[in-house]
């Protein structure tokens, strides 16, 4: 299949065989917009579109194999108005698709909540896209987009300024995420925000017990990088103070993770980056090496809640979900649908929900029965 068929079709989902991307896809056949699944592998993306995409027979799309470098994705990315990047460790690979975007006057989007990535994205190439009239969006997806919809219901009640996030789902990271996470561990530190500064997190806090609505049973949670959440609302005039923190329902698992990351970082201290990152995928796929299953809405259960406050009052958002990875598809394919008709609400570096409106995306994920109606409360003045 040619590489010049970017101009034909107006979406890229570049990583389109990936267990994220796949969904996509599949969300953009529901809005009937034509899209190019690529990738570094062709068989690789002709078998996934076949079997794991529903619906894949009535899609508009195209396949195309590409390399991962700035020129051939400029090549690839010109003539189309919106990529959509799943491909990580985004701190590794994010920086050649971002510039290949810039250099084709593309929208960029992505899944990822990769902190350090989030930040080089807002210092580094934020306002040369905002000078280009282009929005560089990353981190639309259900971990920091759905939270994100819970913190900007709170602050639509003036004088709260500080969010205290938490967000959970049911299931399992994928191979991608777990590779992203042992990488992340390994590379960078995780930082919340305290008075519009980053401050990191202890390194050594472990597992912390929070309780979440809905459950008498304490949920267990790690700080999961930092998040997007410090990063977007860094330079918000309305908040001072935002921290998050997140995790699997399933305890035994996240009792897990700070023990894989621990022994990750061990094992990889005193390696150069070539090594220790072939160490640390190694690792991810002893973790787990197989797509998880198609999810679930019985089991596959999301939950976002976000306490804001401010001096004199409170605000508490709790949004019941499932299938945070097809909340992900959906919030992906919409915010590329939009594009292709009007400009964003902002340009330059900016979140899912500054960028596109968050009832808007909340009204999508209502309307394909992705979560139910947030349940919002008050206090004080």
């Amino acid at each position: 299949m040619s590489d010049n068929t970017a101009g034909k079709k107006p979406v890229i989902v570049y990583g389109a065989s990936g267990y994220t991307g796949r969904l996509i896809c599949e969300y953009l056949r529901e809005f009937g917009v034509p899209f190019i699944a690529a990738g570094r592998d062709e068989g690789k993306l002709k078998a996934s579109m076949e079997a794991n995409v529903a619906g894949i027979e009535t899609a508009d799309y195209e396949i195309v194999q590409v390399e991962h470098t700035v020129e051939a994705l400029t090549e690839l990315f010109s003539g189309a108005p919106v990529v959509c990047n799943t491909v990580g460790p985004f701190s590794k690979f994010g920086p050649a698709t971002v510039e290949a975007c810039l250099a084709a006057g593309t929208h960029y989007l992505d899944t990822t909540g990769e902190q350090d990535w989030l930040i080089t994205c807002d210092e580094q190439y934020g306002d040369d896209f905002a000078a280009a009239g282009l929005l560089l969006s990353p981190g639309i997806a259900h971990m920091y987009t759905t939270g994100e919809i819970a913190a900007e219901l709170c602050l639509e009640k003036p004088g709260l300024d500080t969010l205290d996030i938490a967000v959970f789902w049911g299931g399992s990271p994928t191979i991608a995420s777990t590779q992203t996470i042992l990488v992340n561990a390994a590379t960078s530190k995780a930082h919340y925000l305290a008075q519009n500064q980053y401050v990191e997190f202890d390194p050594t806090q472990g597992l912390l017990p929070l309780v979440v609505p809905g459950q008498h049973e304490l949920a267990l949670s790690l700080p999961w990088g930092g998040t997007s959440h410090p990063v977007w609302y860094r330079k918000d005039p309305r908040v001072a103070n935002c921290k998050a923190q997140g995790g699997v329902f399933n305890a035994a698992l996240m009792h897990g993770v700070p023990q894989i990351v621990a022994g990750a970082l061990e094992a990889t201290k005193d390696m150069d980056e070539e090594e220790r990152d072939a160490t640390l995928t190694a690792t991810a796929a002893q973790v787990m090496n197989v797509m998880p299953p198609r999810e679930n809405p019985r089991l596959n259960k999301s939950l976002d809640s976000v306490h804001a406050s401010g001096p004199l009052g409170r605000a508490h958002c709790v949004i019941h979900g499932n299938q945070n990875y097809k909340q992900t598809g959906l919030l992906q394919a919409f915010a590329a649908f939009s594009l292709l008709q009007q400009p964003p609400l902002r340009v330059g570096f900016a979140s899912g929900c500054k960028a596109f409106g968050h009832r808007e995306l909340l009204g999508q994920l209502r309307a394909f029965g992705l979560v139910a109606e947030p349940v919002l409360t008050y206090q004080g003045n």
